[in-house]
């Protein structure tokens, strides 16, 4: 019971409602609109279930950014994991990357045509697996930032069965960030940080953005009074002109962070570009094995051939899809001519849709319209 009541102190109505008129007032106060971005699909998630939108004063645009791993992992990617598909090898992998279409075709696809495609929770269930099948090669193809990097690098540290390899796509956010900050159509003029992540990397790492881009920073978490309060401080500090890093969630996230799960993540990984679906090139936004555990890296265990799925131009709609601009924080899912016609959680053609972190799979859930003002 202390649990549940600790959890309601944070979905607190009048709090609430003061922490909305205090935003409002900011606003008003600048007399102009002002932008803002999260990078968790967490942080959307808790928006639109709350309907949070609604108390945000008309001037304040709180934008999604990349923050939904599966959404921003890209099509050559997929492609990949398909391709060991068709080669034999059994690929296990977290739920929603299953539907996330490839080049040509996703890894739900792949099982359909007869390879050996799985849904794990964990790379624990990756491990068993492999353990229970030990005449197959198992590949775990492993998404998802700082927190779930932690996890595979964990794993690895601990010894995983020699039939057992990693297809890592895993991403790391503060360079994505730095690339948001640097799109000439960006209004963004500070940030939300996730709080999970943070409680890894520490609330500090993002004091050389904050530096070099000169936009503050606040670290947020998940239950609405949590969103709120970090909003609030958020525009107090685009209000005074003041670049700062500042963590609303301390109860989770201190300066440090979380050393020994750091020391684990840079023993086993480290950062090197790629290009995130639909925004860009991300310098060091990528985490790749390093060198000492080239034995349980796929890329090095397999000869990938997946020159023949590039063949063929894609459909049509899908050139359509604007989830690059989204996930960039440039439109909104419901500027998207697919959105709930043709691109729907039944029948997705972009990434947002697929995953459960996805903007467009968010908004479609709750209506279309998370701005219940909108919706009336």
């Amino acid at each position: 019971m202390a649990d549940a009541t600790t959890r309601m102190q944070f979905r607190d109505p009048a709090r609430a409602r003061a922490l909305a008129a205090r935003l409002a007032e900011l606003v008003d106060a600048l007399g102009r609109p002002v932008s803002v971005m999260h990078v968790c699909g967490s942080h959307e998630q808790a928006i639109a279930r709350f309907g949070l939108r609604a108390l945000f004063p008309r001037g304040l645009d709180v934008i999604m950014g990349p923050g939904c791993p599966v959404c921003v992992t890209d099509a050559p990617e997929i492609d990949e994991a398909v391709a060991l598909a068709r080669q034999g090898v059994r690929v296990a992998t977290y739920g929603d990357m299953l539907r996330v279409p490839g080049t040509a075709i996703s890894l739900e696809e792949a099982g359909a045509e007869g390879g050996a495609v799985e849904s794990v929770y964990s790379i624990t269930q990756a491990v068993e697996l492999a353990a229970r099948h030990p005449g197959e090669q198992v590949v775990f193809f492993s998404s998802g930032f700082e927190t779930t990097a932690v996890a595979t690098a964990a794993a690895i540290l601990a010894g995983v069965p020699p039939n057992l390899s990693v297809l890592s796509v895993h991403k790391y956010i503060p360079p994505a960030m730095e690339i948001v900050a640097e799109m000439p159509e960006s209004k963004v003029e500070g940030f939300l940080a996730a709080g999970h992540a943070a409680a890894i990397t520490g609330a500090d790492v993002f004091l050389p953005f904050v530096e070099r881009h000169r936009l503050p920073v606040v670290v947020a978490g998940f239950e609405p009074l949590d969103i709120l309060a970090a909003l609030v401080r958020l525009v107090e500090l685009i209000r005074d002109r003041r670049p700062a890093v500042e963590n609303a969630y301390p109860r989770c996230v201190t300066a440090r962070g979380n050393v020994p799960a750091q020391d684990r993540l840079w023993r086993v990984f480290q950062t090197a570009g790629g290009r995130w679906r639909g925004i860009a090139h991300i310098p060091n936004g990528n985490l790749r094995l390093r060198d000492a555990w080239a034995a349980v890296d796929a890329r090095r265990r397999f000869q990938i051939d997946v020159a023949g799925l590039w063949d063929g131009a894609p459909a049509a709609h899908a050139e359509r899809c604007i989830c690059g601009d989204i996930m960039a924080g440039l439109r909104r899912p419901s500027a998207c001519p697919l959105f709930g016609r043709e691109c729907t959680p039944e029948a997705p053609v972009g990434a947002c849709m697929v995953s459960t972190e996805g903007a467009c799979r968010i908004w479609h859930t709750y209506g279309g319209v998370p701005d219940l003002r909108e919706a009336s």
